[in-house]
């Protein structure tokens, strides 16, 4: 991992497991545009946001309670000259029990400040993580993007 790679963390009042089903359950959390299934080692999913952007992972790491990886194996980005920024970048969970609680800690591998999408990938990033996964793992409602609609700056 690069420094400058884009990275967050929160922490949330439930356990390891409990944390890990909640990320691997992207569609309450991301968005609800999503085809695919986003549960097991190799899965496949995609999610688009309108003509704005559209990515595939496919899950390349997967341990219960500890860690989840995806590889973005392919990307369009309609907002930058580069519209495939995205991928061969990793996307990745680590989960650690802090007594009592759990810490998520979240990281994009190549979101870097030289890429274009920085800015507003990052800050699309950090909503998602400190507003809608942190709302589904303590209260079980996550603020997905809803099916089909695009919020503007929204990845």
């Amino acid at each position: 991992m690069n420094m400058q790679d884009y990275q967050t963390m929160i922490t949330v009042i439930a356990s390891p497991f409990e944390a890990f089903e909640s990320i691997n359950n992207v569609k309450k959390w991301w968005t609800e545009n999503l085809e695919g299934n986003t549960h097991n080692l190799n899965d496949e999913f995609t999610v688009q946001f309108g003509d704005v952007h559209y990515s595939k992972q496919k899950i390349e790491e997967i341990i219960p309670g500890k860690k989840v990886v995806w590889l973005v194996t392919e990307s369009k980005l309609s907002f930058v000259a580069n519209k495939q920024e995205w991928t061969n970048t990793k996307v990745i969970f680590e989960i650690e029990d802090k007594g009592g609680q759990t810490q998520i800690q979240f990281m994009h591998i190549g979101l870097v400040p030289a890429t274009e999408c920085f800015d507003a990938c990052s800050n699309a990033w950090s909503q998602y993580i400190h507003q809608s996964l942190l709302s589904l793992v303590n209260t079980g409602q996550g603020q997905p993007t809803r099916k089909d609609v695009v919020s503007p700056g929204k990845i």
